[in-house]
């Protein structure tokens, strides 16, 4: 049996290759995948060339440790069905609707431990977002927002608006947004005059406005680098700052001789991979992702969904989010 599978070769290059499936082993199952999402942020990384080459892809997700170098099968965000099962795997699998973190392929097998059995309650265009999901509850879990707090998210990419909406959710003061593409700006969960545009003028000023001189709580899910600035000038003191982004190979040019050296500021790290250590007690990966499968139940995600490709388009679609970002929010690619 062949499946076709994505791969990064070089640069802004990417190839649909045809490959054999191996042999079917008696604890695993073949899942023929339904849809994929894109990665906006990660594999335009990938898609670039910008990524470190002396990391893992993924320290945790086993089938993701190959490392970052061309030729790279990549994506995490895979939905499908389950259409064969090993001798050793309990029957009830077959033909259940399943997430897997793998590559975007038409085809891949894995051991049942590495699924995830979709609620009934969600199409799997909407299951697709689960790993953005995730990583906004993470984000959220890691901002930890108090009642009557004033927030700051920048960047309203998919990760920047699944943490918005979760955010709406809290009794915050106020929430403000912000992002470059006015199409992102007006799909923001917050009032269109509490979604700004980070690189007008005046941004500062009214967002300071906004915020009543400053933000508690700051997200810094752009991906740009110079956002970390805008983060730092408007959180204010003893504030807390979760940054999301990942910058890969760009630099980062942060300016700490100013205020911030007496601002008490807290920088934090935030990535989805791990836990947070003061929660590892009482929260363990399968009680996020309920959360995140009841999250996506509430927000419904699907409607940011701007464009549908075949896989065999996939040229196109990246190709679209390199030179048109301002055009995309949400990518898919179908089987």
């Amino acid at each position: 049996m062949k499946r076709k599978t994505l791969y990064f070769t070089a640069p802004r290059q990417v190839e649909l290759r045809e490959e054999s499936l191996p042999a079917l082993g008696t604890d695993e199952v073949l899942v023929e995948t339904t849809c994929s999402a894109i990665s906006a942020g990660t594999e335009m990384l990938v898609y670039q060339g910008r990524f470190p080459r002396d990391m893992e892809t993924d320290s945790i997700i086993s089938s993701m440790r190959s490392g970052f170098k061309y030729p790279l099968a990549f994506g995490y965000a895979c939905v499908g069905v389950v259409k064969e099962t090993g001798t050793q795997v309990d029957r009830s699998w077959y033909g259940k609707p399943v997430f897997a973190f793998q590559p975007h392929g038409s085809h891949f097998i894995t051991t049942p431990d590495s699924l995830l059995l979709i609620p009934h309650s969600l199409s799997p265009d909407t299951a697709c977002f689960l790993p953005n999901m995730e990583t906004a509850v993470n984000l959220v879990q890691d901002g930890a927002p108090i009642f009557g707090e004033r927030v700051l998210v920048l960047g309203q990419g998919i990760v920047g608006l699944l943490t918005a909406s979760l955010l709406n959710e809290f009794p915050l003061e106020v929430l403000v947004t912000a992002d470059c593409y006015p199409l992102r700006c007006d799909s923001s969960p917050v009032n269109r005059r509490l979604s700004l545009d980070p690189h007008a003028p005046e941004f500062r000023q009214e967002a300071m406005e906004l915020l009543k001189q400053g933000a508690d709580l700051t997200f810094e899910l752009s991906g740009n680098p110079e956002a970390l600035n805008d983060a730092l000038s408007l959180t204010r003191f003893s504030g807390r700052i979760v940054i999301g982004s990942w910058y890969g190979e760009k630099q980062v040019e942060v300016r700490l001789g100013g205020t911030f050296h007496r601002s008490r500021i807290k920088l934090i790290s935030s990535q989805v991979s791990t836990i947070a250590p003061e929660l590892e007690r009482r929260w363990d990966k399968a009680r996020r992702f309920d959360a995140a499968w009841k999250a996506l139940e509430r927000i419904k995600p699907e409607k940011w969904i701007t464009h549908r490709f075949g896989i065999d388009e996939a040229a196109r679609a990246y190709r679209l989010l390199d030179e048109s970002p301002q055009e995309t929010i949400q990518i898919l690619f179908t089987y």
